[in-house]
């Protein structure tokens, strides 16, 4: 079923530079949340480590020029965030490369968007088995691939 959201952190960590296999659509949105969250938080304690605030009438406004906690943060979830992208995108059965049509203006990452919220492949596709039903076969060319190729032979 789907993942939860610390199993989503979990994986996505665990499999830091994993580009291969698939991955379900509560993987990579759980993912997202996470990291918008945590830029945030950290945002606002370089704010209040290493910044300025100013008051006007009726609004606070803060800003730093030295975003070192949300700067790592950054750095340190950049490339499990695109490996995780890629492996969604083999879910939906599509090539990872296409994850730099995010390069398009508004367009590239408005399509990038829908590809990640459409559900994948049932089965298992040319990238690996459904994480959602894994093990299930089917879906790819009508062959049924399993787990091997490789024939079973009765033993006597």
């Amino acid at each position: 079923g789907p993942m939860t959201f610390g199993e989503s952190i979990k994986t996505c960590f665990s499999k830091y530079v994993t580009f291969s296999g698939r991955a379900q659509r509560s993987e990579v949105w759980w993912w997202v949340l996470f990291v918008f969250g945590a830029n945030i938080v950290l945002t606002w304690v370089d704010i209040a480590l290493f910044g300025t605030t100013e008051t006007a009438p009726g609004s606070i406004s803060g800003s730093t020029d030295m975003p070192i906690f949300s700067g790592i943060f950054g750095l340190a979830t950049l490339v499990p965030g695109i490996s995780g992208a890629v492996r969604r995108l083999h879910d939906t059965d599509r090539v990872g490369w296409w994850y730099w049509i995010v390069l398009v203006p508004l367009v590239g990452f408005i399509l990038l968007i829908v590809w990640w919220a459409t559900k994948g492949t049932d089965g298992t596709n040319r990238f690996g088995d459904d994480p959602l039903n894994p093990g299930a076969g089917g879906g790819y060319g009508g062959e049924g691939l399993t787990a091997s190729s490789i024939p079973s032979v009765p033993r006597e």
